[in-house]
């Protein structure tokens, strides 16, 4: 064989680029996933722990909203109210704040829409330091103006002398504050139609130093010629929640989506060390 079939023995090695793989195991891109494994680790947890509460160990039996109960052995004042207590029958005992019966509208009794007339109970509790009071809902009505027929023969009562010294009972459910919202727009810019105690607040009067419950009760026994409201039982619940099972889908999500960001990342680089060889090799030839 020839010398000149020989290749020359100082031709330089032929050059590859480097793979995914060979990437990802570089120590920086090791450590980087280690971190990750560590984020998703705490977010495993929370997602166990969301799955955890999903799961009511002590549902509400059935029937348990219908056994009267004292209010303040359901809830607190500025409390919100648990979801299990929602519906719950309550009673509680006080006398009408007078001048703070509002009408809410936007009502429905059995699909027909109407007006709630709706005041400041002060709740009767020689244990408080400072007043307590709730909002009722004391029944409804099918116009404006049997709604505000109700409320002058309710604030007469509540003004008349020793209404203040005579404590009554109301009973009714006990609901979930539905949140205060903007009136309409081409309306009276004082119109309720939420039953809200946030929104009442400010336009009650006696107020100071007052606790209020964030929840409201709809009276079972209508006053002022008002008809009852219709307020059903509450269906029964599951011993699901499905709230908690939805953000424990989240943190799975949020799990799986640390390693794809640590597995772009990587295949970022990979993919910007193959443009600069390429670049590279032209040049080199």
């Amino acid at each position: 064989m020839s010398t000149s079939d020989a290749a020359p023995l100082d031709a330089p090695p032929e050059v590859f680029p480097p793979t995914l793989r060979e990437v990802m195991l570089r120590p920086r891109w090791i450590a980087l996933l280690a971190l990750c494994l560590v984020v998703a680790g705490v977010f495993a947890w929370l997602g166990q722990w969301q799955l955890g509460r999903a799961l009511l160990t002590d549902p509400t039996p059935p029937g348990a909203t219908e056994e009267v109960q004292p209010l303040a052995e359901v809830a607190a004042p500025g409390e919100y109210v648990p979801e299990p207590l929602v519906g719950q029958r309550v009673t509680v005992t006080g006398t009408w704040v007078p001048d703070d019966f509002i009408v809410v509208s936007s009502r429905f009794n059995d699909d027909v829409e109407g007006y709630w007339v709706t005041g400041q109970l002060r709740v009767a509790d020689d244990s408080s330091q400072q007043p307590v009071s709730v909002a009722v809902a004391i029944g409804w009505a099918a116009t404006p103006e049997a709604a505000l027929a109700a409320v002058d023969e309710l604030n007469r009562d509540a003004a008349a002398p020793g209404a203040a010294d005579t404590p009554l009972a109301i009973t009714g459910r006990l609901i979930s504050d539905e949140g205060p919202v903007l009136p309409p727009k081409a309306g009276d810019p004082l119109t309720l139609t939420r039953m809200s105690p946030a929104a009442l607040l400010p336009r009650w009067h006696d107020i100071e130093g007052l606790d209020l419950y964030r929840g409201y009760v709809a009276a079972e026994v209508p006053q002022g010629g008002l008809d009852a409201i219709s307020s059903p039982a509450p269906a029964a619940g599951s011993s699901l929640n499905w709230l908690n099972i939805f953000y424990a889908i989240e943190w799975a999500v949020f799990a799986g989506f640390a390693f794809y960001l640590w597995y772009r990342l990587a295949r970022d680089a990979w993919e910007r060390e193959l443009e600069e060889f390429e670049d590279a090799e032209p040049a080199a030839s």
